[in-house]
């Protein structure tokens, strides 16, 4: 084939950041932000743009989760509800039991991993398909938080947990710290340690990565508890934010993470991973829903842009991995 032409179809991706960042995604976020400056005069403002990133906190966080399954070809479909769990849990842990308020951390973290640790188990060991296993997993949390509550939020969390999702120095809300702070270290998790590359290489193909002497189910089952783990650290982040723990928080969240995840340059069948492409795309999410906001369209016509964009996500990934092909 000849150059030129070989050059047109390849992926259009930067890289330099230690992974490939799809272009389109970048163009696609910027387009957005251009035209939501033009059509609302409140957009562009910085105390708009801190909105943006609290608001993308959470989904950002799960949106990274899932970069690192999705990665080694995996899926985890429960994030949304294990996320509800851990802030159940997290808001039990001080409410109901009356621990000091640093356990509320703590447990929402364990609650998280123990997901984790469970999901992966029984993909790695039992050999259960991913999707079956987070899927039953997804009416697990969801279950076991509802039951644990009675289905009712648990109010009144202490002030230094309410500060976890309400507090802003010096402007600067603290779930946007703690996630911009998630995205650089999970960022060089994935493009500078061996775990990161590990995921990389199974996903890529599993049998070489078995035949290289990498110890893929393990890995499989320390994945998965990271998925849980970042789920737990944003169900804290959630019940920080509305100062309770709600049994139902997190609902359908886990596929907009996905979407992030997709938008930002993961492919969808593994082996290709960016977590600045999924903090671009978590991004676009959020910028989307704000501008939606600000313009008041009705939150059911932005329940079909999200959908529209999850189909756009797919489309993206599809055209990429038939340039790489060509």
């Amino acid at each position: 084939m000849d150059t030129s032409v070989a050059a047109i179809r390849r992926p259009l991706t930067l890289r330099g950041l230690g992974g490939a960042i799809r272009l389109e995604s970048l163009i696609v976020l910027i387009v957005l932000i251009v035209g939501l400056s033009i059509a609302s005069p409140y957009f562009l403002s910085l105390s708009n743009a801190f909105n943006i990133l609290l608001a993308t906190s959470v989904i950002g966080i799960l949106g990274f989760a899932s970069t690192f399954v999705i990665a080694a070809a995996g899926i985890d479909l429960s994030i949304g509800s294990v996320l509800g769990f851990a802030a159940v849990v997290s808001a039990l842990s001080v409410n109901a039991i009356g621990l000091p308020w640093p356990f509320a951390i703590v447990f929402a973290l364990l609650a998280g991993g123990l997901c984790g640790v469970i999901n992966g188990l029984l993909v790695a060991r039992a050999r259960i398909p991913a999707f079956i296993v987070t899927l039953g997993m997804l009416g697990v949390a969801r279950g076991a938080a509802l039951v644990l509550t009675n289905g009712q939020p648990v109010y009144g969390l202490p002030a230094p947990i309410v500060w976890l999702g309400q507090g802003r120095p010096l402007g600067v809300p603290v779930p946007a710290i703690i996630f911009l702070a998630v995205a650089a270290v999970t960022h060089y998790v994935l493009s500078s340690t061996r775990f990161g590359k590990y995921a990389l290489v199974i996903g890529d193909n599993e049998a070489a990565a078995r035949a290289t002497g990498i110890r893929v189910d393990r890995q499989r089952i320390m994945l998965y508890t990271l998925s849980g783990t970042l789920a737990g650290l944003a169900g804290l982040l959630f019940a920080a934010r509305v100062n309770s723990g709600d049994p139902t928080a997190g609902t359908s969240y886990e596929l907009t993470a996905i979407t992030a995840a997709i938008l930002g340059g993961t492919n969808l069948f593994g082996g290709r991973a960016s977590v600045i492409g999924t903090l671009i795309g978590a991004l676009i999410m959020g910028v989307l829903q704000n501008g939606l906001n600000l313009l008041a369209v009705s939150s059911f016509y932005q329940q079909m842009a999200i959908g529209a964009v999850l189909v756009l996500a797919v489309w993206l990934d599809q055209i990429n991995r038939g340039r790489g092909r060509s």
